[in-house]
């Protein structure tokens, strides 16, 4: 997945900000990552399963978690994590029970502090990362 240089600016935009790419993210950061995820070559697939994590009596699933991005090629799992305080104890929640229910995959977490931090190493500025 390539993000796409619609505007024809490109010489002077960092690859991360280009346009979205032809999954439709919930956030802004999200498309941000995955820019920056292909500008290094890293092959990633956005929310492709979603994981149950509670069944009713009939074995019917009633909560699941969807990460974020999949890296094939490294076989790890990528939640990104840009909430406020109160949302990501919630996220944390669903972490520990996907870690539970799922040890034998490999989830990484990535918090508002880290993504922050990746924003500004490619010298980026930061979104309103708040912002649902």
């Amino acid at each position: 997945m390539r993000p796409d240089d619609s505007e024809g600016t490109g010489a002077h935009r960092h690859p991360s900000s280009l346009a979205k790419p032809a999954a439709g993210f919930a956030h802004p950061s999200e498309r941000m990552l995955a820019n920056l995820l292909t500008l290094y070559g890293v092959a990633w697939r956005y929310e492709p399963v979603e994981f149950p994590l509670a069944w009713d009596d009939s074995g019917r699933a009633i909560r699941g978690f969807r990460p974020d991005f999949y890296l094939p090629e490294h076989q790890l799992f990528v939640e990104l994590t840009v909430s406020e305080q109160r949302l990501v104890t919630k996220k944390n929640h669903k972490v520990r029970a996907f870690r539970s229910l799922y040890p034998e995959l490999d989830l990484v977490v990535v918090y508002q502090r880290q993504f922050r931090a990746l924003l500004a190493r490619h010298d980026l500025k930061a979104l309103r990362l708040d912002a649902a």
